[in-house]
This record gives structure tokens, C-alpha cells and sequence, in this order.
């Protein structure tokens, strides 16, 4: 294993030099990250350059870094993650980029290299805002069409904002300001002496 971690290391290494901003090397995965500006051609050059070839995308995700390790951080807030395979070498790598803009996170769109991308960064825009430019149906995929926010934001409330119910009087969906009160739930505890019918 880590003779192909090596031989992996090297080529990324020979085809980007400074192009990568990380390289992490850890319990036996590689991780890079590149900026966002290099992202698109770096994605490219991992599919078809012929010394890497990672022709799979198996997950994409966005993360939200405002409280990592409950730290502040400095740096850009927005990540995308990307795990890929290279059937042809056989090993994975782990491509990472930051949304140069907090307010309004915004990375291309891989989804012509990959296809697979389409629900994955669907997915990262619903539930972190992430935009990926270029991609040609940026909807919501999980939540409601009316839903305002993105819930994997570390500063969305628990609670959220409405509630969703079907009104019998009304026949149809309405949504109303969340209801929650507040209670003590307090443990039952059963003492009696044939519980269960054991004695």
C-alpha cells in the first residue's frame, strides 16, 4: 500500500507542482486541495491525464468549517469534497476546494466531467448554499421548494423557522411558525417486585 501511496504522490506531485495549496498524507489516503481557480482544470487533468486517470467519481459533499474543532477559523468558510477511483491504477484520492466568497459560496460545476456530480452537488447547494456554476439544473433535491435555508449550515437554528402540516379545513399543505414547548421528561421507574411476571 504504500508503495502505490507513493507512486500516487509522485505523479500528483509531477503534473500540478504548485498548483496544490494542501497535500495531506494520512491513514493511508491522500488528500489534495487546490484553489478555486484551478479547480475545474485540476479535476481534468485527474480524469484523463494518462498517469492518473480517475474516470470515477464515487461522492461529492460540502462542508461547513465556521466552527471545525470548535475553533475559529481562518479561511475561507465553504468546502467541497471529492472522492475519486481510478480503475486503471487502483487507488483513491480525495480532491478538495474552498468557495473563495463566505457570502455567497460559488465553485464550478464538475458535473461534464463526472456525470455522477448532477445529485451530489444538488445536494450541496440544498443543504449547505453552495453554487456550482455551470451546472444546468442547480434545484433543491431534499427539501421543500419553499424551504428557506440550508440546514447543514452550522448557524441554522435547530428549531428551523415554520412547520409543514395538511389542514383538514383548508384541504391542502399550509405552513405556520414552528410550535415547540419546551418539557422535562423524566425517566419511569418501575419498582415493583413481579415486573414482567418475574419473581
Amino acid at each position: 500500500m504504500t508503495l502505490k501511496l507513493d507512486q500516487l504522490q509522485a505523479r500528483l506531485e509531477t503534473v500540478f507542482g504548485p498548483k496544490l495549496r494542501a497535500f495531506k498524507r494520512e491513514r493511508g489516503e491522500i488528500t489534495v486541495t487546490v484553489a478555486a481557480e484551478d479547480y475545474l482544470d485540476a479535476a481534468l487533468y485527474l480524469r484523463d491525464h494518462t498517469d492518473l486517470r480517475f474516470q470515477m467519481l464515487i461522492d461529492l459533499c460540502g462542508l461547513d468549517y465556521s466552527s471545525y474543532k470548535d475553533q475559529p477559523r481562518d479561511g475561507s468558510r465553504y468546502c467541497v469534497v471529492l472522492h475519486l477511483l481510478s480503475i486503471e491504477h487502483n487507488w483513491r484520492l480525495r480532491l478538495k476546494v474552498f468557495a473563495p466568497d463566505d457570502e455567497l459560496p460559488v465553485v464550478a460545476s464538475v458535473n461534464e466531467i463526472w456525470s455522477a456530480a448532477n445529485w451530489f452537488e444538488r445536494e450541496a447547494f440544498d443543504m449547505y448554499g453552495i453554487v456550482f456554476d455551470g451546472h444546468l439544473d442547480l434545484r433543491r433535491i431534499l427539501t421543500d421548494y419553499g424551504f428557506i435555508g440550508h440546514p447543514m449550515r452550522k448557524d441554522f437554528p435547530t428549531t428551523g423557522h415554520v412547520e409543514m402540516r395538511y389542514d383538514a379545513q383548508t384541504q391542502r399543505v399550509i405552513y405556520q411558525p414552528v410550535t415547540i414547548e419546551p418539557r422535562e421528561i423524566t425517566p419511569r421507574v418501575v419498582r415493583e417486585d413481579n415486573y414482567g411476571g418475574l419473581q
